[in-house]
């Protein structure tokens, strides 16, 4: 595995490289980092030149310039000059799960020429929801939360609305790079509450570029059902295509690793 640092205007974003072949890029959603898909990318590695990196302003990738609230589209904008960096301008196939889809969807939108193939792994697509301002009003409570009480009860009250399970609440007896990981996570939560939800989530898909193009829509196959699979599921109804299932539940990439990546080059070959 390579790693490098690509430095923007106001961050350094630093990225991991493994394998070789056509270029892939996997995207993170909230809060995880290039370590989520360490398990992933290895094995898509035997085809692949499969590039992870951490969003700006999380774990590695470190802000230049005072944190701001951030938008979709200017990480849409890192992702492109990622490839630039790493593919130079060969198109890439890109993997995005919850934000990370979005991150892939602004990128294809904005430059189509640069993505061969999206696959939307649950994207957190919250504003085509018809009760969208419900949500958009539980959000900002959230926040209001994490600034008067702190990260883990706004956790809670996140984690209880949407459905999902948050990382575990201790690490003890976790091998030492799952630690470490989890560590950088924690701190990226704060990073997302603050900077990061509730602007990603008023980001409304192009859907008329993504008709265009050779994209796939991914909702986990196992779970109970999560916010997260209804806004999938709206997803595809507002573009006109169908939901793929693929292993696991919303981190099924690194719980079920070996099958997801099967799935994954199915997803790209159609």
């Amino acid at each position: 595995m390579k790693t490098g640092t690509l430095t923007t205007p106001d961050a350094e974003i630093y990225y991991e490289v493994r394998g070789s072949g056509p270029p892939l890029l996997l995207v993170n959603g909230g809060d995880g980092d290039a370590a989520m898909y360490g398990p992933l990318a290895g094995r898509l590695a035997e085809d692949f030149t499969v590039i992870t990196y951490d969003l700006r302003g999380n774990s590695r990738s470190r802000l230049t310039s005072p944190p701001r609230e951030q938008r979709i589209e200017e990480h849409g904008q890192d992702a492109r000059l990622l490839l630039d960096t790493v593919a130079g301008g060969e198109p890439a196939y890109v993997f995005g799960t919850s934000y990370g889809g979005m991150i892939g969807m602004a990128l294809l939108a904005r430059h189509p020429g640069r993505v061969r193939a999206l696959v939307a792994h649950e994207p957190f697509v919250i504003d085509l929801l018809p009760d969208a301002d419900r949500w958009h009003a539980l959000f900002q409570e959230v926040y209001e939360l994490y600034e008067h009480e702190g990260l883990d009860a706004a956790m809670r009250r996140f984690s209880g609305a949407i459905g999902l399970e948050g990382p575990p609440e201790t690490t003890e007896g976790l091998p030492a790079p799952i630690q470490e990981m989890l560590a950088r996570v924690r701190v990226n939560m704060g990073t997302c509450l603050a900077y990061e939800l509730r602007s990603f989530v008023r980001f409304r898909p192009d859907a008329d570029a993504l008709r265009a193009a050779r994209f796939t829509v991914v909702l986990g196959g196992e779970g109970p059902e999560t916010l997260v699979l209804r806004t999938t599921r709206t997803l595809a109804e507002h573009v006109g295509t169908g939901v793929t299932e693929f292993p696991g539940g919303h981190v099924g990439y690194l719980t079920h690793p070996a099958p997801f990546a099967e799935a994954l080059r199915g997803a790209f070959e159609n």
